[in-house]
């Protein structure tokens, strides 16, 4: 049993002070105590304390990539051409290298305020695309990197076959991502399995695409998922590019979001990775479905995307959440904020995203993306009360964008102040993940990621 004792919390029901916050050694909270005196025993948490923020959109291996793709290619660069870099890249990834990177990625993530992930992981196989023995291998060691690091994490095999709409071959550098819909259902069951006892970790679905999966496939693997846990999460990448709207409409006379809800059920337990581009109608249906948009605004702004309809989204009734996706930045803060920023940027105004019951532009990204993040990520997390994993996030109370600021204020300055990180201790199932904004296995980490990287780099 831990006690820890928050001068400053935000609570389901708001910010409160003096909380004591008990956890049992299962990583669970057991009790949540407002306006309580300090405890004679128990350790006294040197900031604010937030629920910690779900990352629910990661690609680990792209890591390593992150500034190598910045090269102008032709009159029009593009996310086509980023993707060949990324083809080039991924050929020459072995289990152990994935593992040393998604390491470095998931103390990164924790060191900024995320404390689970959702790994879109659709590096299965080996370079010519020969399956290794333990077909589901690669996912192994994501887990592993996951529990290493103590984050935790909603692993998501991807179900990829086919390199462009309507069962198109695919391309050579696409071979070490293909599976069929029996085949990708295999490794799930064996994962999930193994997690189920493990509350820091859950097993869901990826599709990757409309483009790499055929409707048949689509519905097979979905089926078999729920049919094994029907609340289970899937997750589909969906309308990032007008590229692939019109190559969408040419194939099928349908835009990609309206084709998806035609030929899936989508509700509560989907996450929709970007769908940057959709129309009114598409906008509605998938802010009425419950589903959640999975948001990635500095990857987005990377791949020069586009921008999502936020705000006809949200006044739509819609739940929204945030991702690092390729990691050219790990930050849950700067995600935050650019997601706010680019719709100021759009609509020549502030304070775009909004909740009613809350002037504060932090609070409401916070609360919207804490919610929609937990939906998608299937573990219970995401409120400091009782029953609910111990997730938690202490800002430094003494660095100078948090000190002597109050309730909302501490959002507001934690999101858009930027000047550092802010983040000084993470717990993450109970357990301490980092302490004074250090992370004990960090110095092995990066020593292990920079050698992996001049391998890689050298290639």
């Amino acid at each position: 049993m831990t006690t820890v004792f928050a001068k400053t919390a935000l609570l389901p029901e708001g910010w409160a002070e003096n909380v004591l916050i008990t956890v049992d050694g299962a990583g669970f909270i057991t009790d949540v105590k407002p306006e309580t005196a300090p405890p004679p025993r128990g350790e006294w948490l040197a900031g604010p304390v937030l629920a910690g923020l779900p990352n629910v959109h990661s690609h680990a291996f792209q890591r390593a990539m992150a500034g190598l793709a910045e090269r102008v290619t032709g009159d029009k660069d593009s996310f086509w051409t980023w993707r060949e870099v990324m083809y080039r890249f991924a050929q020459n990834i072995t289990p152990e290298d994935l593992q040393t990177i998604a390491l470095q990625l998931y103390i990164e993530m924790l060191k900024s305020g995320f404390t689970n992930v959702a790994e879109f992981h659709y590096l299965h196989h080996q370079p010519d695309g020969t399956p290794y023995e333990d077909r589901a291998l690669m996912s192994r060691v994501l887990a592993t990197a996951a529990g290493e690091a103590g984050i935790g994490m909603t692993l998501l095999p991807v179900l990829y076959a086919h390199s462009g709409f309507g069962g198109a071959p695919p391309v050579e550098g696409q071979k070490r991502f293909l599976n069929t819909a029996e085949e990708i259902a295999e490794i799930i069951a064996g994962l999930g399995k193994e997690t189920r006892s493990n509350p820091q970790i859950t097993t869901g679905l990826a599709h990757h695409s409309l483009r790499a999966v055929t409707p048949d496939m689509l519905r097979e693997a979905t089926e078999y998922l729920h049919d094994i846990d029907a609340a289970a999460p899937v997750h589909i990448h969906i309308a990032e590019q007008q590229a692939e709207v019109d190559a969408c409409l040419a194939w099928s006379g349908k835009r990609p979001v309206a084709f998806l809800f035609e030929n899936a059920e989508i509700n509560e337990n989907w996450c929709l990775v970007h769908a940057t581009h959709m129309d009114e109608s598409e906008t509605a249906a998938l802010a009425q479905s419950g589903a959640v948009a999975g948001l990635c605004p500095t990857t987005e702004a990377n791949l020069g995307d586009g921008l999502f309809p936020l705000s006809a989204f949200l006044d739509a009734g819609g739940r929204i959440a945030v991702g690092s996706d390729s990691h050219i930045s790990v930050s849950a803060a700067e995600e935050l904020r650019w997601l706010e920023y680019g719709q100021r940027l759009f609509y020549q105004a502030r304070a775009v995203t909004r909740i009613a019951d809350s002037p504060s532009s932090g609070r409401a990204l916070y609360r919207r993306c804490l919610e929609g993040g937990v939906q998608v990520s299937g573990r219970k997390t995401g409120k400091i009360a009782e029953g609910f994993r111990a997730d938690l996030v202490v800002l430094d109370g003494e660095a100078p964008d948090i000190a002597e600021k109050h309730g909302d204020d501490i959002l507001d300055a934690y999101i858009f102040g930027g000047h550092e990180n802010t983040v000084r201790d993470v717990m993450c199932g109970g357990k301490w993940a980092v302490r004074e904004k250090r992370h004990a296995q960090e110095e092995d980490s990066r020593r292990a990621y920079r050698a992996v990287l001049r391998k890689l780099c050298a290639l």
